[in-house]
């Protein structure tokens, strides 16, 4: 699995990544919540909306950058199935699960790791995987096999088969599919070429 993260983009615009991914094969999208501006936390949940009723079941959606309670409910309510927090905060994930949504804690340490994994996550993220390498993915996952891992931070096309091979189950991945220049410029297929480009080196299609 592949999930493309959005980050500091409007409704209109997420929608748009949103279908470039479809098309490119990548039909997982998270919308992050910005902490700094709480007052962007509508668009967020306008962009999950709108990508949960354009696409329906055929492109799953949640929330990113999850840091509360509060930011969960935004989510529900929304329609987002997923959340994904930068941190392990094990009350979250219970909460989230209790809820119905699927829990996508970040991880650092193992310690961190199991108790995500315990509180009910379904994957638990590396973070941040590209500066830690492929080499601390192979030494975490050998003795927590039974943890559905997730790559996310500095993922590309170039990179993204290593931390496979070394043992996650996939990848989120940011900036490598937000080019500000082809956004601006509209150049929507060349998004949906990168998607494409990631999803057939991940080797996991």
């Amino acid at each position: 699995m592949i999930i493309a993260i959005i980050r500091g983009f409007g409704p209109d615009v997420c929608l748009r990544l949103a279908e470039a991914y479809h098309n490119g094969g990548i039909d997982m999208v998270e919308v992050t919540f910005n902490q700094k501006a709480p007052q962007t936390w509508k668009d967020t949940a306008a962009a999950i909306k709108s990508i949960k009723g354009a696409f329906g079941d055929s492109v799953k959606v949640g929330a990113g950058t999850v840091l509360t309670e509060e930011q969960l409910r935004i989510c529900e309510d929304a329609g987002g199935e997923f959340m994904v927090t930068p941190n392990t905060d094990t009350s979250l994930i219970r909460k989230c699960v209790a809820d119905g949504l699927v829990a996508m804690p970040g991880a650092l340490t193992p310690t961190e790791a199991v108790e995500a994994y315990n509180a009910g996550a379904k994957y638990v993220k590396i973070f941040p995987a590209g500066i830690l390498g492929p080499g601390y993915v192979k030494a975490i996952t050998a003795p927590l096999s039974h943890i559905p891992f997730l790559a996310v931070g500095g993922i590309s096309p170039g990179n993204i088969a290593d931390f496979i091979k070394a043992g996650c189950v996939g990848a989120g991945v940011g900036g490598n599919l937000t080019n500000r220049e082809w956004i601006q410029a509209g150049e929507w297929e060349k998004i949906a070429a990168a998607a494409r480009a990631l999803v057939d080196n991940s080797g996991l299609c």
